[in-house]
């Protein structure tokens, strides 16, 4: 048995490495970046970062190719899977006011490999959503000089046929991405100030687009005689809704701003809550006028909404509306080089990355050498490859992270909070100090939150013992008091959000296989009937057990910022969306998918584990400190914990012999 403890224990350091937790600090406002965003600059940032290419090309290639006017359904359903997936990481960017979005989320809540995957993953989504808009705007642009500048690259430059490239470089897309990295570099209010710009104006002309647009609207166009309003059905609308969802990905921005924002704790909900209803309005009601101006199965999929106003007879129209388009993709761009770097920066300031990304420019505040390298990486990106290849890569990099960061929102609700190496020197016994009389002010507080109770002596551990006779309280994570008498037996014993931690893991893995099922059980696995339903009853129960004890135990209600609402439903009901919407990716996007990851795994066990800073504090030396532990038996323990730096606990505990445990009666006895 030895040995084989001896055996595993390499394969069990391992995996606490790739689990481990990041340690926040105490001041979590303090930063080496400049606090200067409002909640006006973040909202401006938030409907930028969604209103753009999207709106001027995705709406009409949707509807044209994939589902007609029902491409409003679409909207709505990728724009609702975006709100749940907003309220997560609005919880977070006022809880956690720090750079890093969904990684720096992942990592305090779920550990360091996943988070390092989802950051990855994100950094990918980021250059691709960049490259791929720096496409769309050089292409609107050529459209309105009718193509004489591809016609120029191809004639004079040069052009070439490879596969999963563009038929010719894209020499404006990259230089468009090259000038606006140079803006950003200048400094967050520098951004700010320019997003201000383009954003007013490209809201203007969506004004404009809507007004104009709803006088020229034919409701002929959504009869039967043009195909219906949904010509491809329930699965088209579901296939276009997993396509919409790329219009809905720049509100993360926003959660990336937080360690500038000036007050993170209400200006990130606020400006998240504001900016994604603007852009799903604007999405939904600029599909509407598109779709009645012309038939759906006539519009132009490069420049659909121009085009519309110059078939109706409005040349001038559509020149607005090109003008409007470049200044809202100028934004999209904007967010994309702003959010990029900072992700990069959080990763390599937490040693997960290389460090000359984690420098700061002194003087403007921002990661400069993250910055100008991944701008170049991204007009490398724009000046090779063709829209198309890029936007099917786009959307499954996103709902990857949308899912872990709604996962992350159970586990942080349903998870104590971690005792600061402050506190835990206050409560730490004194040798040679005398007893206590009577609870401290803090301990009291302590008490009544139901938080694992540490005491300096065996006599207030008996005043409370009395108390507890009278009046049982539960700690967070643990057991509500009113399921104790039917399931307490058998989930008692655990540790606080151990439970609820395996059930978030029983809620993802049903929610994959409940949409495989419905996705591939009827076509490609050909399934029986009674096994395609017997498969859905058990998945779909799964998902629903694992909901309901989540529930059934004590969540956080204390906290002073902005909380997801309807906990464990509404991160649950994220998660289930954004898998289905995954499912609906084509097999070359989950290629492409694996493929980064693996290289991301490769880059993580080259460099990542070996300079994590986590990795590093739990190589320096513990302080020892013995205290006597409340139990749930109403007993007494004295521990000897091993205490880290910055605040964390080790949790590996060793209990003394059981000459030291004694109960509160055996206690009054001996006195």
């Amino acid at each position: 048995m030895a040995t084989c403890q001896r055996g595993c224990a390499p394969a069990v350091r391992l995996c606490q490495k790739l689990n481990r937790l990041k340690t926040l600090d105490d001041d979590m406002m303090a930063t080496s970046l400049k606090r200067c965003l409002s909640t006006l600059d973040l909202t401006l940032m938030g409907v930028g970062g969604m209103v753009g290419s999207g709106l001027y090309v995705l709406t009409g290639t949707v509807a044209k190719d994939m589902v007609g006017p029902a491409v409003i359904i679409s909207f709505i359903f990728a724009g609702f899977a975006s709100l749940l997936a907003a309220f997560c990481y609005a919880e977070f960017g006022a809880r956690i006011p720090k750079t890093g979005s969904a990684y720096m989320f992942t990592y305090v809540s779920v550990g360091e490999v996943w988070a390092f995957l989802i950051g990855w993953n994100v950094v990918l989504e980021n250059m691709i959503g960049g490259a791929a808009v720096a496409r769309a705007w050089s292409g609107y642009l050529d459209s309105i000089f009718n193509h004489a500048i591809q016609n120029f690259t191809e004639t004079h430059i040069m052009q070439w046929n490879v596969p999963f490239l563009a038929h010719y470089p894209d020499l404006l897309a990259a230089g468009i991405l090259v000038v606006a990295s140079f803006f950003i570099s200048f400094g967050v209010q520098v951004s700010s100030y320019l997003n201000h710009i383009f954003s007013t104006i490209s809201m203007g002309v969506i004004a404009f687009i809507l007004v104009f647009g709803f006088v020229l609207a034919e409701p002929a166009n959504w009869s039967q005689k043009e195909g219906g309003f949904a010509p491809f059905g329930l699965s088209g609308i579901l296939a276009g809704s997993a396509t919409c969802f790329y219009a809905f990905v720049g509100f993360d921005v926003i959660a990336s701003s937080s360690e500038e924002a000036k007050n993170p704790q209400k200006a990130v909900p606020i400006a998240t809550a504001i900016s994604l209803g603007l852009a799903a309005t604007a999405y939904i009601l600029v599909s509407t006028v598109l779709t009645l101006m012309v038939p759906w199965h006539t519009l132009d999929p490069n420049s659909a909404l121009a085009d519309a106003f110059f078939r109706r007879g409005y040349s001038w129209a559509g020149v607005v509306v090109a003008v409007g388009s470049i200044c809202a993709m100028n934004t999209v761009l904007l967010c994309n080089l702003f959010s990029l770097p900072r992700i990069v920066y959080a990763m390599a300031e937490d040693g997960l990355f290389f460090s000359i990304f984690a420098r700061v420019n002194p003087i403007t505040k921002v990661p400069v050498n993250a910055i100008l390298v991944f701008g170049i990486l991204m007009a490398t990106m724009a000046l090779i490859f063709d829209l198309e290849a890029l936007v099917q890569f786009l959307s499954i990099g996103t709902l990857l992270a949308y899912t872990f960061v709604a996962a992350s929102v159970i586990v942080l609700r349903f998870q104590p909070e971690k005792i600061s190496s402050k506190e835990t020197a206050s409560t730490s016994p004194i040798p040679n100090a005398e007893p206590s009389p009577a609870p401290s002010e803090s301990q009291t507080i302590t008490e009544e939150s139901g938080e694992l109770k540490q005491y300096e002596s065996f006599s207030d551990k008996l005043q409370l013992v009395e108390r507890q006779k009278t009046r049982e309280v539960r700690g967070v994570g643990q057991l509500k008091a009113y399921w104790e008498p039917y399931l307490g037996r058998m989930l008692g014993d655990c540790e606080p959000g151990e439970v609820v931690a395996f059930c978030v893991l029983t809620l993802i893995v049903s929610s994959v296989s409940l949409c495989a099922v419905l996705e591939f059980g009827t076509k490609q696995l050909q399934l029986p009937i009674w096994s395609f339903t017997m498969l859905l009853v058990i998945f779909s129960l799964a998902f629903v057990l694992s909901l309901g004890l989540i529930w059934i135990h004590e969540p956080q209600t204390n906290s002073k910022t902005f909380q997801v609402p309807l906990v464990p439903l509404t991160p649950g009901a994220s998660i289930l969306i954004n898998v289905f919407l995954m499912m609906k990716l084509s097999y070359l996007t989950w290629i492409r998918f694996t493929i980064w990851i693996a290289i991301g795994l490769f880059v993580y066990f080259g460099y990542g584990i070996w300079h994590s800073k986590e990795g590093m504090r739990e190589l320096q030396p513990k302080d020892m400190a013995a205290r006597y532990v409340v139990l749930p038996s109403g007993s007494l323990v004295e521990t000897v914990q091993s205490v880290q730096p910055d605040g964390q606990v080790d949790t590996s505990a060793h209990h003394m012999n059981a000459s030291t445990s004694l109960t509160a009666e055996e206690y009054s006895g001996k006195r």
